[in-house]
């Protein structure tokens, strides 16, 4: 039951483009008890059904830029490459912090994002009841 709870928490997120499979992984690890290694290479199984359905309905709703997205996933591919070699080579536990670092910088990051936009709502909202007065 957990897994499919799981499956559907990842696949909603990874439908709306932010990123489910950084959510399956910590709930593998941190939920199941699934070791990292193998956490990450079951988010690249998951990956694929989820991408092909979220990118048949973007491509239908004409949300992607096919030229650009063309060009970074041959680049991707290849980043994928390297990056599935140099994990197989890195300590289990180095790899939990890193993937825990790679967290944190998304958190300040969506963090920072959040603050600057409230600001800059805030400020538009003071200039409005300037005019007003």
């Amino acid at each position: 039951m957990i897994e499919i709870l799981i499956g559907i928490i990842s696949g909603i997120i990874s439908g709306t483009g932010m990123g489910g499979g950084t959510i399956l992984i910590f709930l593998l690890v941190y939920v199941l008890g699934i070791d990292q290694h193998i956490a990450q290479a079951t988010n690249l199984i998951f990956f694929i059904p989820t991408s092909i359905i979220a990118i048949i309905i973007n491509l239908k709703n004409k949300n992607i830029a096919l030229q650009s997205a063309i060009f970074i996933s041959i680049f991707g591919i290849l980043g994928a490459i390297i990056g599935a070699n140099i994990s197989i080579q890195i300590n289990v536990n180095i790899l939990r912090k890193c993937f825990g670092i790679f967290l944190a910088i998304i958190a300040i990051h969506e963090i920072y994002t959040i603050v600057k936009w409230y600001k800059k709502q805030k400020l538009r909202n003071n200039k409005k009841n300037e005019y007003i007065k």
